[in-house]
């Protein structure tokens, strides 16, 4: 028998060059993410650090006493702040603390409307005893036909409520931006016009963010809750 012709060798070649492609692509797709995460944690506890670390006395620096600058420092440090200002807030004196503290601030013109705005938005996105978005949806825009996702936020109260047609009420909803979610547009939607999502608020960010290339899996219908009782 006569055996199989051997590959070209311009044939061979290509055929190396694109298995060193694919692992290349292969490893830069587990390598990229756990480098742009540490990049970012290292980024930001450097930038937390000189925050923090020129308010600490010199005596109190780490590096005074072992000669090396450990990055995070400041970060613990901040963290540790945090926590005991948290816990002296919710004390009787740490309350009238604060209310003196307002008070002062409500007497400035421009240092008051700055304060205002900063503390509505933290104790949205902070404050635990709130609910965050709803649920996804999808609605029409930028036109009709066009589909967008979106994260629905609460019914339309007061002045914007009152616009609604009758039976049809307005729903607030959060429109993101690709690839920063935390960027976007706020809608009055009316409820007609919302088409309400089976995934979660996290995957919908995943599929923004992604710029539509990670889809969530679909959840599979559970066989015990289609079978009919005996």
């Amino acid at each position: 028998m006569s055996s199989a012709p051997e590959p070209h060798p311009a044939k061979r070649k290509r055929s190396l060059l694109g298995g060193l492609r694919s692992s290349f692509l292969t490893g830069l797709v587990v390598v990229a993410p756990v480098g742009l995460t540490l990049w970012l944690m290292w980024t930001v506890a450097g930038w937390v650090d000189g925050w923090v670390l020129p308010m600490v006395p010199a005596e109190l620096h780490p590096e005074r006493y072992i000669g090396v600058n450990l990055r995070g420092i400041g970060v613990l440090i901040f963290l540790i702040f945090t926590v005991i200002v948290g816990w002296m807030a919710k004390g009787i004196f740490g309350r009238a603390l604060i209310r003196m503290g307002e008070s002062i601030v409500d007497r400035m013109p421009v240092v008051r409307s700055v304060y205002s705005g900063i503390k509505q938005i933290a104790e949205t996105v902070f404050n635990q005893g709130e609910e965050k978005f709803d649920k996804a949806c999808v609605i029409e825009y930028p036109r009709p036909g066009l589909k967008a996702i979106a994260f629905v936020s609460s019914s339309a109260k007061g002045e914007v409520a009152r616009l609604a047609d009758d039976g049809d009420p307005l729903i607030s909803v959060f429109l993101p931006t690709t690839p920063n979610p935390t960027s976007g547009f706020l809608l009055f939607v009316p409820r007609s016009q919302i088409t309400y999502l089976d995934m979660s608020v996290e995957d919908a960010a995943k599929l923004i963010i992604s710029a539509g290339l990670v889809y969530p899996s679909e959840k599979k219908p559970d066989p015990a809750k289609g079978k009919k009782s005996a």
